[in-house]
């Protein structure tokens, strides 16, 4: 058996990724840990940013609205490579004048917590938008009714805006939350050890480039498919008592 698949070069890229030394494949889920970590952060600061700038362009005033316009057009004008540069650096040197000023020393951030910043306003930008849409969409008749009631405007985003909402706002949201997976990879341009990065390490320590690639590809591809029956399920909660889109086409 071990001389088929040594003959296959199979037996090589198993010893390569063992999680035992000399293998590589622990690094790589340590990798990829990580990579989730920085995504999770992203993706939930991501909706706090996009649910307040979506009120704030749907019920805020001319210069709110123009802020946000500003915003959301910068961020997805430009790449997101050059965002992160630029926020990770510019973000940095502003929290180390700032410590200055006060009187202290250089502040060292935490990787996670730059990455989980900097993805984390390019990720509100595209949420802004995705929940602008949907809240748009719910029936105004919903809103009417709630102030009819009396409820007041926390209540009425609690139990009416934010339930109504989730079944136009899911699918958007999985394709934000896969970007932010992805987007985690362009991170290694500034050192942070995520699943690219570790990736790269391993292959040029052992010149198996195909084998380590193919490993994280398959990795990506595990997460996105985990994803994306998770937001099945989310989304299929979210239209409960709604007709289905094949019930609504007859």
């Amino acid at each position: 058996m071990n001389e088929l698949l040594n003959a296959l070069g199979l037996g090589q890229a198993a010893e390569l990724l063992s999680l035992s030394p000399p293998g590589w494949g622990r690094n790589l889920l340590v990798g990829l840990s990580r990579s989730l970590q920085i995504a999770a952060g992203a993706f939930g600061l991501g909706l706090v940013i996009g649910l307040l700038g979506a009120y704030g362009k749907l019920h805020g005033g001319k210069v709110t609205r123009d802020l946000l316009a500003i915003y959301t057009t910068v961020i997805r004008a430009v790449p997101e490579l050059v965002l992160i540069l630029i926020l990770y650096y510019v973000g940095t040197d502003i929290v180390n004048k700032a410590s200055a000023a006060l009187g202290g020393g250089p502040v060292e951030i935490s990787g996670i917590a730059a990455g989980i910043w900097v993805l984390g306003v390019v990720q509100g930008a595209y949420a802004t938008e995705v929940l602008r849409g949907a809240i748009a969409a719910i029936p105004p008749g919903q809103i009417e009714a709630a102030r009819a009631f009396g409820m007041p405007g926390w209540t009425i985003l609690r139990r009416v805006t934010i339930p109504a909402m989730m079944a136009f706002a899911v699918p958007g949201l999985a394709n934000l939350w896969l970007i932010a997976t992805k987007d985690t990879a362009l991170l290694a341009v500034v050192g942070f050890s995520e699943l690219t990065l570790e990736t790269r390490q391993a292959a040029s320590s052992t010149r198996a480039y195909f084998t380590f690639f193919m490993a994280a590809g398959a990795l990506y591809l595990m997460v996105t498919l985990l994803s994306g029956a998770l937001f099945a399920g989310l989304e299929k909660w979210a239209r409960r008592g709604q007709p289905s889109l094949k019930g609504g086409a007859r």
